[in-house]
Formats: C-alpha cells, sequence, structure tokens
C-alpha cells in the first residue's frame, strides 16, 4: 500500500490506515468505527481526503480506461484514472476534457466528488455537467449506475458529494471536441483591480478560457495583476507531450522559501514577462496554460514543514466588486503574502450537483504558508468578509473553517448528509456538521440551526 495519503497542503503529516480499493471495494460493509473514506490523489488542500478516525479506500490501483468512443467522444473510465491519462488517451482523436483544473495529477472519481472547476466556467460550467453516469458502490449494496434520470438524488449529492454518498467505480464523461491541444493565448497587463472588473464580463463572451493572477505585493496600494485568455487552436497538433515535471523541489526544505522578499521579486519578474507579451496573440502549448505549478513536482513542499493553507471564496457579482478588494486588503494588513492569487469570473451554468461550489459572480484564491496562530486569524477573517459578502468558501480547498462557516456558505448540506453512506466520513465533514451534534448524527439539526448560528455569532 502506498504509504502517502497526505494532503496537498501538507499541514497534518502522518502514517494513515488505507487498503486498495481496486482489490477490496466491498470493505465498505465491514468499516469499523471510524468508516472509510474514498482517497484519490491527495490533490485536496485540506482534509476532506482524510478520515483519521477510520480507513482510507486508495483507488489509485483502478486506473483502467474501459471503453472510448472516439466519434462520440463518451469515455468510461475507472475512478483512479488521472486526468493527464484521459487526456493522452482522447487527444489524438481530437478529445480534450471539457473542464479541468489547474493540475492534471488528479484522479477521475476526486474529479466528480470535488466537482471541480476550470478557465471555462463560464461556458462549460463544472466537470459534474460533463458526467453522463456513475456506478457507486455503497456498503450493504452492490454496484448501481446512476444517471441524470436518477429519482433518488443519489447522482447529484455524488457530484460535489466529497466522496461521502458512496464509493465511485467508474465514471462515463463526455469529452470535448477541440481543433488542437495547442492554445492561442492573449495577454492582457491592468494596473488596478478595477480595469479587470470592466472587461472580464467582455473577456468571457470572447474567448472559452480566462484567468487573471495578481500582483499582492505591487507598491502604491494598488492591485495590478494580467488577465490570460486563449482559445484552442485549429493547427492539428494532438501530441500531448511528456508529464514528467522539468523541475523539482526533491526534498522536503527545513524553512519557508516564500517569504516576502522572494514573493515579491517573483510577482515582479512575473508581471513584466507576462506584460511584454501584451497585445499580441501567440500560440502556447497547453501544459503550460492549463497546468502552470505542474511543471515543479513537489512544488508545495516550497513552503516548509508546517505546510500551507489555500482559501477560495465565491463571491456574487453583485458584491464582488468590494469584497474581493476586502479580502485582499485585509491579507495585506495582516502580513500575509499570498504566492499564487487567481482571480476568476464563474458563470451562470448549473451543474446539478447539490453541493458544487460555483456561484454566479467571482472567485479568488489566496495561498498562504502556515504560520500558525497568526495564518488562522486571518483566515478567519477572510471567511468573515466572504460570508458577510453573500459569498461561501470551498470546502476541499479547506482545513479550517468553523461549522458556522460551512453552513452559512451551503445551507443545502442536509440533502448531502441525508444521502451521506453511513459506513463513509471524512475528517471535514466530523469537523464541521457532525460536530454540531452531541452524538455525531445530525437529525433534528434543522430544528437547531438558528439557535446555534446565534451563539455562535
Amino acid at each position: 500500500m502506498r504509504s502517502s495519503h497526505d494532503s496537498f497542503g501538507r499541514l497534518k503529516r502522518r502514517a494513515r490506515k488505507a487498503f486498495d480499493a481496486a482489490g477490496a471495494p466491498g470493505r465498505i460493509d465491514h468499516a469499523g468505527i471510524g468508516g472509510v473514506l474514498p482517497f484519490g490523489n491527495g490533490r485536496s488542500y485540506g482534509d476532506s481526503c482524510h478520515n483519521d478516525a477510520g480507513m482510507l479506500a486508495d483507488f489509485r490501483g483502478s486506473n483502467r480506461i474501459v471503453a472510448f468512443d472516439p466519434d462520440g467522444g463518451i469515455m468510461e473510465a475507472e475512478a483512479g484514472v488521472m486526468l493527464h491519462e484521459i487526456i493522452d488517451h482522447a487527444a489524438p482523436y481530437g478529445w480534450f476534457l471539457p473542464v479541468t483544473p489547474g493540475t492534471r495529477f488528479v484522479t477521475l472519481g476526486g474529479a466528480v466528488a470535488n466537482d471541480v472547476h476550470g478557465k471555462n466556467h463560464h461556458r462549460r460550467g463544472t466537470f459534474g455537467c460533463h458526467v453522463t453516469a456513475v456506478e457507486l458502490r455503497r456498503s450493504g449494496a452492490g454496484p448501481v449506475w446512476l444517471d441524470r434520470d436518477d429519482e433518488t438524488g443519489m447522482f447529484s449529492a455524488t457530484i460535489g458529494g466529497m466522496g461521502l454518498t458512496g464509493l465511485i467505480l467508474r465514471v462515463r464523461l463526455k469529452l470535448m471536441k477541440i481543433g488542437s491541444l495547442d492554445v492561442v493565448e492573449t495577454v492582457t497587463p491592468f494596473a488596478r483591480l478595477s480595469e479587470y472588473f470592466d472587461q472580464a464580463e467582455q473577456a468571457d463572451a470572447a474567448n472559452e478560457y480566462a484567468v487573471a493572477w495578481l500582483d499582492q505585493l505591487a507598491g502604491g496600494g494598488e492591485t495590478r495583476g494580467v488577465l490570460l485568455t486563449a482559445n484552442h487552436a485549429e493547427n492539428g497538433n494532438f501530441d500531448s507531450g511528456s508529464h514528467r515535471p522539468g523541475l523539482s523541489v526533491p526534498f522536503d526544505l527545513p524553512f519557508n522559501a516564500l517569504n516576502p522578499l522572494s514573493l515579491r521579486l517573483f510577482n515582479g519578474a512575473f508581471y513584466r514577462a507576462k506584460a511584454q507579451k501584451a497585445g499580441r496573440q501567440r500560440v502556447s502549448g497547453y501544459q503550460g496554460y492549463f497546468y502552470p505549478l505542474d511543471a515543479v513536482r513537489n512544488w508545495n513542499r516550497l513552503y516548509g514543514p508546517r505546510g500551507l493553507f489555500q482559501h477560495q471564496s465565491a463571491l456574487p457579482f453583485e458584491t464582488a466588486r468590494n469584497a474581493i478588494p476586502e479580502l485582499l486588503r485585509a491579507s495585506r494588513a495582516a502580513g500575509e503574502a499570498s504566492f499564487l492569487t487567481v482571480l476568476k469570473r464563474f458563470g451562470d451554468v448549473h451543474s446539478g450537483g447539490v453541493m458544487s461550489f460555483p456561484i454566479p459572480g467571482y472567485t479568488l484564491t489566496l495561498d498562504f504558508p502556515n504560520r500558525g496562530e497568526r495564518t488562522l486569524e486571518l483566515l478567519e477573517t477572510l471567511d468573515r468578509i466572504t460570508i458577510d459578502a453573500g459569498g461561501r468558501v470551498n470546502p476541499y480547498k479547506d482545513a479550517r473553517m468553523s461549522p458556522r462557516t460551512f453552513v452559512l456558505s451551503f445551507p443545502q448540506w442536509r440533502e448531502l448528509e441525508a444521502k451521506r453512506d453511513p459506513h463513509i466520513c471524512s475528517d471535514f465533514w466530523r469537523r464541521t456538521t457532525l460536530s454540531l451534534s452531541e452524538n455525531g448524527v445530525v437529525d433534528n439539526f434543522s430544528d437547531r440551526l438558528e439557535p446555534i448560528l446565534t451563539a455562535m455569532t
């Protein structure tokens, strides 16, 4: 069994009990105290992929592509298949992932369980929008295929359900037809955040992909950045290339290498390099546009032995222009510099998943090295700003949000709890919803919600 079952944030590094789900999916029926949780490739940042009170069902051995229709673009694959393996298999026929997160080292089951989003949410919605069926194994029952016509609500609970409804064994996915893996990229620098907001909607309307990178450490009190838009080229290049990172952080650093000075130098160099390409289109490889951080293996080690926190918020259109600058000001005021500061615009494409993260509006992602209490205090402040603005905090990027923040972010969580497999649980679910009941079962929570939230305020 693979020894590493840490999350990508590396905040709680320890040996964890796990079994190979490929050979023993039925072990869910005999879960002991603490239950079972499916585990993909550990790319979640927090504890939604941990089950330290029980066992992990490691799906990395369930990695077969079962069937693929090169004419219709429908693929059936086991849950442990990596996204880069889907690209390798489908690209020669002119197909690509309809939605991809910022790393291709994610399992198919993980992409479904977290209903991941990408740089084209305004056009394609979330990953779950393109899932046609899932094969689910719940405790005490055999595998069952569920599709969008499922009247039980189990399909919609599984999309974005963080692996809590059962073991996802296989997935059927509709891919996207493209003219090339290459993209035609346009770089548009902006000197202040208001300039980005003024052009974001038009950029989405004109492009398949759009994302903004922000320089939090620029002088003058303004937040500058670059808007990166792209569309697939039509040059017929379907060579997916090597997935081996060119660089690596080969060992655990005893210190945090991402201090304010190093970040200021990096941000300045990155901004200048991108700004030099402004105003002209250029053809670039898909890996550099979609997966820039995948080029450095184990880049999370740069944050040092204490790991990193990621905070991702979604803000509605009505409040985002005020709330996002407030989030950035709070970060600067706390003396915390974010290495990766990304801003994207969400569209109004409905995913169908009960617990899907995106809402119509904007999403801001911030990374912070773990400096203990001062970082936790900042993250609480960011939560408050987000909730006050009518937004939500991303659970599969989280390692510490309060139960109050979670239930205010996702008031529909009770629908997932009603569909959760009784033999499956995660550290995240215990820490948030189950911690609010006396005996770990949230039966009458709806009746007690108001006094609980009032007491927490």
